[in-house]
């Protein structure tokens, strides 16, 4: 738990400091405030009721009687405040409005043209976003913002998304502006693994409060990285490419320019390719799997549940996707040191348990600190949504959580 400062110039950080642990670990008194903050009381004091009174948190019964005088208890209000999510993947983007606790109020996907314009993708996802905001009928003052959940890489100082891939004809477009004008929200982008990453930390609460790796997989393959309660984004916002690690037996050309990369090797498309590769047209017809460049979303859906059937070709190809991705999470855990790797994504949904079991094993057969513990393989606490989810929490985590540009910013 990270510890406040009780300067009276850094009131806003002490806010988030306090709003942080009352979400994490609440429901929480005001005692147990001080020592898990680092505050003292009467700050403590302070700060719980200008969040009382912000609507931000509620007095929410009291906790049981030790002798003396029961303590009220605290706990974040979900209609605090909210916020708009988009993930964009090349051919569709889902959008979700979150509140303050991290809920899903609405969500709805959208089919997007391949391949796709800009503009049109932006005004079609900014509208559709918009109508979600009017049908849940929520208090419009307290809608924080948009984020978006995009593929990268990214400028992050233009915000704009550079060439990614799968998105023909993208070459620098600026998203963040686009879709700030056609919203008129405040808006914040990172990439989707990043995006998920910081969702499973604002919505996980004390289970994931130390670090983690977030392995994501959506059209691709990307990784998020918390450490010590803080994104780790990297110097040109681009950090958890984990998708360009290198493997064994790699043969797929990646865009980069290397064949030995995580991500054409073990992305949806190339799992399909995979199954008609080693185990025949006719395993691919008896599970109903097309093959055609177009079709790979439902071909995907169609191995997955033959996985979760137990076919055993389908198993096959991705227990070998597994042991390849454990080979680049283990490198990435013994260079981060971190105790957690989680597993999320919309196209992980139903063999997150296959693959986990082969990471873990690779994780943890050979961990260079597993005589200290073994590191946790887990699936995200999201779930299917992690990347929408994920976006709306770039705002709140954006707004609410304590970080050091909170003591450095000067603006009024």
């Amino acid at each position: 738990m990270r510890s406040g400062t009780n300067l009276p110039r850094v009131g806003g950080y002490n806010q988030a400091v306090v709003l942080d642990a009352i979400r994490t670990r609440g429901p929480v008194s005001r005692v147990e405030l001080g020592p898990l903050t680092g505050l003292t009381n009467q700050t403590v004091s302070n700060v719980v009721r200008r969040l009382l009174d912000a609507g931000l948190i509620a007095e929410s019964g009291q906790a049981p009687s030790s002798g003396g005088k029961r303590r009220t208890l605290l706990m974040p209000r979900p209609d605090g405040a909210y916020a708009l999510g988009v993930h964009l993947d090349p051919d569709a983007a889902v959008i979700a409005l979150v509140d303050l606790v991290g809920s899903v109020l609405l969500s709805r996907r959208i089919a997007l043209p391949r391949p796709s314009d800009p503009e049109e993708v932006v005004d079609k996802v900014a509208r559709a976003a918009l109508r979600l905001s009017e049908r849940a009928a929520i208090d419009r003052e307290r809608l924080l913002g948009l984020g978006i959940a995009a593929p990268g890489p990214l400028d992050g100082d233009a915000g704009a998304v550079v060439e990614p891939p799968n998105f023909d004809g993208w070459r620098r477009v600026p998203l963040l502006d686009m879709f700030a004008k056609a919203t008129g929200l405040p808006v914040a982008m990172d990439n989707d693994a990043t995006a998920a990453a910081i969702g499973e930390r604002w919505i996980g609460g004390k289970e994931r409060a130390d670090g983690f790796l977030f392995l994501y997989m959506g059209a691709g393959v990307g990784a998020g990285i918390m450490l010590n309660n803080q994104v780790l984004r990297g110097d040109s916002g681009n950090a958890g490419e984990i998708g360009h690690a290198q493997i064994e037996g790699g043969d797929r050309l990646c865009d980069c320019g290397s064949k030995g990369c995580l991500g054409p090797n073990c992305n949806p498309a190339a799992l399909v390719d995979d199954l008609f590769v080693r185990h025949g047209r006719a395993a691919a017809r008896r599970l109903g799997l097309s093959g055609e460049p177009d079709a790979v979303r439902a071909d995907w859906k169609l191995l997955r549940r033959a996985v979760r059937a137990g076919d055993p070709a389908a198993c096959e190809v991705v227990r070998r996707a597994g042991r390849r991705m454990g080979q680049a999470v283990r490198g990435a855990v013994a260079l981060l040191d971190v105790s957690r790797v989680v597993l999320g994504g919309e196209a992980l949904a139903g063999v997150e348990n296959v693959l986990g079991e082969e990471i873990d094993a690779a994780v943890n057969t050979t961990s260079v600190t597993r005589l200290l513990g073994r590191v946790a393989v887990e699936p995200s606490l999201i779930g299917e949504t992690a990347g929408a989810v994920g976006a709306a929490s770039l705002v709140l985590h954006g707004r609410y959580a304590p970080g050091w540009r909170m003591l450095t910013d000067v603006s009024p």
